[in-house]
């Protein structure tokens, strides 16, 4: 299950992409239910008896469950086959992933060490490297994990402080330096430690427990997540053999920007499972608890806010699993026993930066929105930890945070497209210039829609012409200044984000109508619809905040009215649509695509 031809990043800003050229969820084989089955009943069988136990963050007890998944293999899904792995697609291993979140805080520890702890090894490590530790990492008998942040470089990862230094024979680097918030920190054998060699070459290093001069700190006191280790590490002129200098010296930042935008598609995944699972409790509770005489299901907003969960994880889910479709195209050629795997592994990744900090930005956000109506359907109880919607919403917090703020993601979104433009890489400019030419010339005519959907796909090309233009003016007005405008950019970065998640959704319901009929896929379709309208009338506010920002006078009123006619649309019902989904949701108690 893979698209046909491999779609360049970003370009889906400028282009009109065709639904048979993305992957969907309805189309996973009976494979991938079985690992994703597997998955969910190791968490039913192994996780859930020990819950509480877990959550009281026990080492052991964590260390040991890490193991038994590992026997199952499913710490091994993104690991090639010829270092003990599964060698897995990204669809499979999201499936794996999306399961495990009913586990929790274990679910961290477990996507951590499998995501950013082991991937840089799978990408960047050398075939010795890689013959040592994945096989073990596979299985849970070395324990992986991430150490970029420190106390005073957060989101400024290169201002990092920790330094390397090669000694006089050249056979190891002395590293000094503490990392901060750590995840598993209190029992992982091994950390990806980033440094910089002689104090300027930010570089990645392979580091053992075991090595002498290495310490871990007390573990912090979270609001959330508190089943998941979190400690900082300490180096104190650990001696790191010079074969465990990760790729080559220098090449630090890129081994660390590509595996957070892997683990920025990750958290998107995880995600995607919490807000299924905080649907699923949410719905049930609505349909057990009674006030002033009827089930609160049966009250019109207790089910319009299970509506809007429902439409924000379908569109979650359309994003998640288009994402994993265009990595599996773009990682398919990765020669991993190929001595420049480095390189075509940064190249892949690279590729959808762009794409992965969208996810993570809405998934994270779309959570949290979840999550709070989560708590406000159960009302007090939501409140208290005997119900575990409770857990979702503190937990689900750190995401903003976790990868990069989503602040830092959104000033990448914008600037990454610009770059990739400015390299040649996507004709941006040239289809901005085209554009400002038609727009002038622009009429309002009487639209009318006989199709399903056919509405939303007009809204879809109008939100990109109308980024186009705010754009284009943004770039004229502004030029190499323009990163200093962040409210613009983070403006910019929403519109783009707005855009993706519509179409996302647009093209997986088009799809699912040829694959299963207009009947099966009338859900999807009222979800849809919902979701395009209130995300396009969103945009055409950012847009117009965005115009006003940076024009006055003749300029701005002329832009304003250019925006009108791109932003006239027909109203649909949203309330009668909302309704009929929530009775979907409050049938099934769980999350209905």
């Amino acid at each position: 299950m893979t698209t046909k031809n491999k779609i360049l990043g970003g370009s889906f800003i400028i282009e009109d992409i065709d639904a048979d050229s993305i992957v969907i969820p309805e189309e996973i084989t009976e494979e991938q239910r079985m690992i994703a089955q597997t998955t969910a009943d190791f968490v039913e069988g192994e996780i859930a008896p020990v819950d509480e136990a877990l959550e009281k963050l026990n080492y052991e007890l964590t260390v040991e469950k890490l193991r038994k998944a590992g026997e199952l293999g499913l710490l091994g899904a993104d690991v090639p086959e010829a270092y003990g792995g599964l060698g897995l697609d990204k669809v499979s291993s999201s499936l794996i992933s999306e399961k495990m979140t009913k586990a929790s805080a274990f679910a961290l520890s477990a996507g951590a060490h499998v995501g950013i702890g082991t991937l840089p090894i799978v990408y960047f490590g050398n075939e010795q490297q890689k013959q040592k530790y994945l096989p073990k990492l596979s299985t849970a008998e070395l324990i992986a994990a991430y150490c970029l942040t420190e106390p005073s470089s957060g989101s400024d990862a290169l201002g990092a402080k920790a330094t390397a230094v090669l000694s006089g024979d050249e056979s190891h680097y002395v590293l000094n330096g503490t990392k901060q918030f750590i995840t598993n920190a209190g029992f992982a054998d091994i950390f990806i430690v980033y440094a910089k060699v002689n104090g300027t070459d930010f570089s990645t290093f392979i580091v053992e427990r075991t090595m002498e001069g290495v310490s871990i700190g007390p573990e912090e006191k979270k609001m959330g997540i508190k089943g998941s280790s979190t400690c900082p590490l300490i180096l104190e002129d650990v001696k790191v053999p010079v074969e465990n200098l990760l790729w080559e010296v220098g090449k630090g930042h890129l081994i660390a920007f590509n595996i957070l935008n892997i683990g920025r598609y990750k958290l998107a995944v995880g995600c995607l499972g919490s807000a299924k699972d905080a649907i699923e409790y949410s719905s049930k509770y609505a349909n057990e608890r009674t006030q002033f005489g009827r089930t609160i299901s049966s009250f019109p907003l207790v089910g319009k806010k299970l509506a809007e969960m429902n439409i924000r994880t379908y569109v979650m889910e359309s994003m998640v699993y288009r994402t994993a479709g265009l990595f599996d195209v773009g990682l398919a050629d990765v020669d991993y026993s190929a001595e420049d795997v480095g390189y075509q592994s940064a190249k892949a990744i690279a590729e959808y930066q762009l794409e992965c900090s969208i996810n993570k930005v809405f998934a994270s956000e779309a959570l949290d929105f979840i999550a709070d109506e989560g708590v406000q359907i159960h009302g007090g109880y939501g409140f208290t930890q005997e119900y575990r919607i409770e857990r979702i919403y503190r937990d689900s917090r750190i995401n903003r945070i976790f990868e990069g703020t989503n602040e830092i993601n959104r000033l990448l979104i914008p600037g990454t497209l610009v770059k990739r433009a400015m390299k040649g890489e996507l004709p941006l400019l040239q289809k901005a210039m085209k554009l400002q030419a038609e727009l002038m010339e622009l009429r309002s005519v009487n639209l009318q829609f006989e199709h399903p959907l056919e509405q939303e796909l007009h809204l879809l090309g109008n939100a990109k012409k109308i980024f186009l233009m705010a754009g284009a003016s943004a770039v004229q007005k502004y030029g190499a200044k323009l990163e200093q405008e962040q409210e613009v950019l983070s403006n910019m970065a929403d519109i783009m984000i707005g855009i993706f998640a519509m179409e996302s959704a647009i093209l997986r319901t088009q799809k699912r109508i040829t694959l299963q009929g207009g009947a099966k896929a009338q859900l999807g379709v009222d979800m849809t619809v919902v979701f395009v309208q209130e995300e396009f009338s969103r945009i055409a506010e950012l847009a117009k905040e965005t115009l006003a920002a940076m024009e006055t006078g003749d300029t701005l009123k002329t832009q304003l009215s250019v925006l009108k006619k791109l932003t006239k649309s027909s109203i649909n019902d949203t309330v009668k649509l909302k309704r009929r989904i929530a009775s979907r949701v409050i049938e099934a108690e769980r999350y209905v695509p």
